[in-house]
């Protein structure tokens, strides 16, 4: 399995949380999620439920955050809470799924993917994640299943990034011809996105098609800004090419552009070390 997905996936999920939020008391309260409430004002069900499903949406917050900073033993404290305050909400049980992930419980995390699916069988978000876990877990057809049932949903706003996805499961289980049709899908789709870019060329490559895989670097650099696995795997083309001018140019925007990179210094150790 390509790490790459994984990793994307990982980032993705932890983006909303790139803060711990602030708790507001007179919302949360640390025993039972609740604030004050006042059984005998009016309208005190709704108000009660909602809440509590405030608190819970706070302790789920929470809870990824502390997952981010790799908190685990917090962080499942804060996601159980909040699944005990809301337990028909599909964001805590996917929240809680990644959690199990992390923590190695492999049947768990797919039991609270299948609840929050149960809960929200269209959220292409929802069904992207649960595509990841299975292709991470040697289930590829299911996880092409879900990842083009993400893409073909209007209401997901990245069709190609679940289409690549797929494209990299296939690949993980040596499946090159469905990924290839997988990648071509995605850059259907979105021409610009660079990570279909890079793994059709990458695909290419390893394939031995250099003059197609070079093609579609270069067509893409024309009007799309470089990324560094871009550069890298363009100066790894051309060197099987013995193209020793194209090297030096993809070398050099790789050094000039994303110094810092670990691309950059990859391919500055390769040249002290060549063996």
């Amino acid at each position: 399995m390509n790490c790459r997905l994984g990793c994307l996936w990982l980032s993705l999920m932890l983006s909303a949380c790139s803060h711990t939020p602030t708790v507001n008391s007179a919302v949360y309260n640390g025993n039972n999620g609740a604030g004050n409430i006042n059984s005998g004002s009016s309208g005190s069900y709704s108000s009660n439920e909602s809440r509590i499903q405030a608190a819970a949406k706070i302790n789920m917050q929470l809870g990824l955050g502390y997952l981010r900073e790799g908190n685990l033993p917090i962080s499942k404290e804060k996601l159980e809470r909040a699944r005990s305050q809301d337990p028909h909400n599909p964001e805590i049980h996917g929240a809680m799924a990644l959690l199990d992930e992390r923590l190695g419980k492999d049947k768990e995390a797919d039991k609270e993917y299948r609840t929050a699916l149960d809960l929200d069988s269209h959220d292409p978000a929802m069904l992207n994640n649960y595509a990841v876990f299975l292709c991470s877990h040697g289930r590829a057809d299911e996880g092409v299943r879900y990842f083009e049932e993400a893409a073909t949903n209007p209401l997901y706003p990245t069709p190609w990034a679940a289409y690549t996805n797929a494209g990299v499961c296939m690949r993980g289980v040596h499946r090159d011809a469905d990924a290839a049709q997988r990648f071509a899908r995605a850059l259907r789709a979105n021409p610009a996105y660079s990570e279909a870019v890079y793994q059709a060329s990458d695909l290419d490559f390893q394939q031995q098609k250099l003059a197609d895989a070079r093609f579609r670097i270069d067509v893409f650099l024309l009007t799309n800004p470089s990324t560094p696995d871009l550069l890298l795997l363009a100066y790894r083309i051309a060197q099987a090419q013995n193209d020793a001018g194209a090297q030096q140019r993809y070398g050099a925007r790789l050094g000039q552009e994303f110094p810092d990179s670990d691309q950059a210094h990859a391919l500055a150790a390769s040249k002290l070390n060549p063996g």
